[in-house]
């Protein structure tokens, strides 16, 4: 087995567990990093993993050490053909270089968002296009990407948008290769399903977060589960704990930094970020980043109101879906008859009674201010209604409700 792991400023953390899990079993590694000088907050240096690769192999598996910086084309493929004069080809490709900043659009400077993607995204595309003509020709060959399952779900764009592009960038990177190479090479995506103790997760959540991780031994043995599967076991974005399950593993203690502590959700999955920080903070981690407190509009102040009045009548008596095309604002779409909310340019289902009218129009038709309303309870300044007119009418018992709550 020939394995070849690029990594971003060293190996450590994850990417080391994987290669020395593979070394174990005698695979021959390839590890490719940008800088083979200490980091101050990073131990170790990608000859010391090697060595530790090699002193590791209870089946003496050989480890190879390439200076890379994997945004660079010539250096990738010097190193790609280092690595098939010294092994004799390439069985396993895994991706795990990255780069993070958990920052807004406004705060993330460009040189950040051009790191991330040249990383993330173009590095694990790069990489993956310089290996498989050598894939092609493996025992088995797989490629594992590092990265998330596609949650399209906003509040994971919404803090940190240019990160989540960069890291989806490799998840798409397994959507379409998996499909293109079908049958011939094997390509998946893994993530944790909590957090994993890495100096990366130190500096997110600081000195108190680790109690709250698994080591890095979940990935490392998880990793090696899906490399061991057929080359037709592909196209898939896996879960550490769901894919040692299926291997029959029951103790997960065995993975925790310290045993019975509650366990911090891992990013993209199901906890929404503020619920994450809180959790972080109940512990005693102090988390490095922190989502910006929502916005206090007149808009967001409206729709904080109507989800206090939405009951079971209001939902009997309207049966409908609303789109509000304010000016200045994204499509607002309410739908009390399933009391979901939907903002933004999505289109979840078809609306019934679409209104266009401007911003500040929407909040006092809502509030009940005087001279907002004509006689049927729906004429505001310059208001526009194609559709139901008689689900447009329904809305004013709902329009009555939040005047009486005193918007």
């Amino acid at each position: 087995m020939f394995f070849f792991s690029p990594c971003y400023r060293k190996l450590a953390g994850i990417g080391k567990a994987i290669a020395l899990k593979a070394a174990r079993d005698g695979a021959n590694i390839i590890i490719a990093a940008k800088t083979a000088v200490p980091h101050p907050k990073l131990p170790g240096t990608i000859y010391s993993a090697a060595e530790e690769g090699e002193d590791g192999g209870r089946r003496e598996g050989k480890a190879l050490a390439c200076i890379v910086d994997i945004r660079d084309e010539q250096q990738i493929g010097e190193a790609v053909q280092k690595a098939v004069d010294k092994f004799g080809g390439i069985d396993i490709l895994v991706n795990n270089a990255s780069a993070i900043s958990l920052t807004g659009t406004l705060e993330t400077p460009m040189k950040k968002v051009d790191l991330m993607l040249g990383i993330n995204l173009r590095g694990t595309y790069l990489t993956s296009k310089m290996v498989l003509p050598h894939l092609l020709k493996g025992h088995n060959p797989h490629i594992l990407n590092l990265s998330l399952p596609l949650n399209l779900n906003p509040v994971w764009f919404k803090n940190h948008t240019a990160y989540t592009m960069a890291k989806y960038g490799m998840s798409m990177c397994v959507l379409g290769m998996a499909e293109e190479f079908r049958g011939q090479i094997a390509v998946n995506a893994l993530w944790p399903k909590t957090a994993i103790q890495t100096a990366a997760m130190d500096m997110l959540g600081g000195d108190g977060i680790g109690k709250q991780c698994r080591t890095t031994d979940i990935i490392a043995d998880a990793a090696y589960a899906i490399l061991s599967r057929s080359k037709d076991y592909t196209g898939h974005f896996l879960v550490d704990e769901d894919v040692l399950k299926e291997q029959g593993v029951q103790n997960f203690d065995q993975y925790a930094v310290q045993p019975g502590h509650p366990l911090l959700p891992d990013f993209f999955l199901d906890d929404a970020p503020e619920t994450l920080v809180k959790k972080m903070e109940e512990h005693g981690a102090t988390p490095a980043f922190k989502p910006p407190p929502p916005s206090s509009g007149p808009i967001e102040s409206t729709f904080d109101a109507i989800r206090g009045v939405i009951n079971e009548d209001v939902v009997k008596t309207t049966q409908g879906i609303y789109q509000f095309d304010l000016s200045g604002n994204s499509k607002v779409r309410l739908c009390p008859y399933k009391e979901i909310l939907w903002r933004g340019p999505g289109q979840p289902v078809k609306a019934d009674v679409i209104m266009a009218m401007d911003s500040s129009d929407f909040s006092k038709m809502f509030a009940g201010e005087p001279g907002a309303e004509a006689d049927d309870g729906l004429h505001v300044g310059k208001l526009r209604i194609k559709g139901d007119m008689t689900l447009a009418l329904k809305l004013e018992k709902l329009m009555t409700r939040m005047s009486k709550a005193k918007l």
